[in-house]
């Protein structure tokens, strides 16, 4: 049978619905969608397009590390933009937090996002057996 492990941190906003900020299934962590949110709740410093990015990506990473994964362990991210013009900006941002990694990536124009946010991102990752057992060992269902 396979073992489903939730995966919550405080380096990253609480869900607001009902979800759970990840889920680990065998070695699969899936990343519920990440909004622009700081993890204390607090305003952004900077609430341009580019920075909502950034702050979007930095909860999936955080998340991801919560799980004892890297951003190499990425198979597959979902970003969810408002306006096809941000594009760019977006791909910009998105490099520069991940570096060399270079998963599987779609992303998608649309015309809005919850509490008018202009990007969202989720993401598939496997991570090395190491990790999965250490997760499995300090979390719970």
């Amino acid at each position: 049978m396979l073992h489903l492990t939730t995966v919550n941190t405080d380096s990253a906003p609480s869900p607001a619905g009902h979800y759970v900020q990840a889920k680990l299934a065998g070695q699969h962590l899936y990343i519920s969608g990440q909004l622009p949110i700081r993890p204390d709740g607090a305003p952004l410093p900077d609430d341009s397009f580019a920075g909502q990015a950034g702050q979007a990506i930095d909860n999936m990473l955080a998340v991801l590390e919560a799980a004892g994964a890297t951003p190499s362990d990425l198979v597959r991210v979902t970003a969810y933009i408002v306006g096809v013009v941000n594009w760019p900006g977006f791909n910009q941002v998105y490099a520069a937090r991940l570096g060399e990694a270079r998963p599987a990536r779609t992303v998608v124009p649309v015309a809005e996002l919850h509490y008018g946010y202009l990007v969202e991102v989720d993401a598939i990752a496997v991570l090395p057996p190491d990790a999965t057992a250490r997760q499995a060992a300090n979390s719970s269902n």
